[in-house]
């Protein structure tokens, strides 16, 4: 139990450190960002805040289908036995939401547990290396936010949850 307060505090620092950037700043809070990007490794380190920050504010909306979905899951176990057998097939699609909203958070949490935003900035082949496989991995989180949110958007929907 004292895990789950502890990610649930830790995932909302997250949130409100994510949400606090002021706009025309860059990602070090220094100020705005004034210079097109000088070299491949400015470029890349955009194409990586961008990702980022595209999907970071939908992470509350990830967390809130997860709950809506467990909720229905929850609903569905105190059924009758006939009716349970009867929902088996939306019962599967709700587990299978749930893992992928599961791997969703925990995907955006590691990322932004590991990102090391100063990494090898004093060698610029290794930061562009870094970089371009950080650009990678914040792609397969974002492929897998919003994948995750269109699931829970169909499935919720269409059983008129949301």
């Amino acid at each position: 139990m004292l895990k789950k307060i502890l990610i649930a505090f830790l995932a909302m620092v997250i949130i409100t450190a994510c949400n606090n950037e002021k706009s025309g700043e860059d990602h070090t809070g220094h100020g705005p960002q004034k210079e097109a990007p000088k070299n491949a490794a400015d470029s890349l380190y955009n194409d990586v805040m961008a990702g980022h920050d595209e999907v970071m504010p939908k992470m509350g909306k990830i967390r809130g289908a997860q709950k809506e979905a467990q909720l229905m899951l929850d609903s569905i176990a105190k059924l009758p036995a006939k009716a349970q057998t009867a929902a088996a097939a939306l019962k599967a699609k709700l587990e299978s939401l749930i893992n992928d909203l599961n791997y969703a958070d925990f995907a955006m949490d590691k990322w932004m547990v590991e990102f090391n935003m100063d990494s090898a900035k004093d060698n610029i082949e290794q930061r562009v290396k870094y970089l371009a496989e950080e650009k990678l991995k914040v792609t397969k989180v974002k492929e897998a936010v919003l994948g995750g949110l269109a699931k829970a958007d169909s499935l919720l929907k269409a059983k008129g949850i949301k």
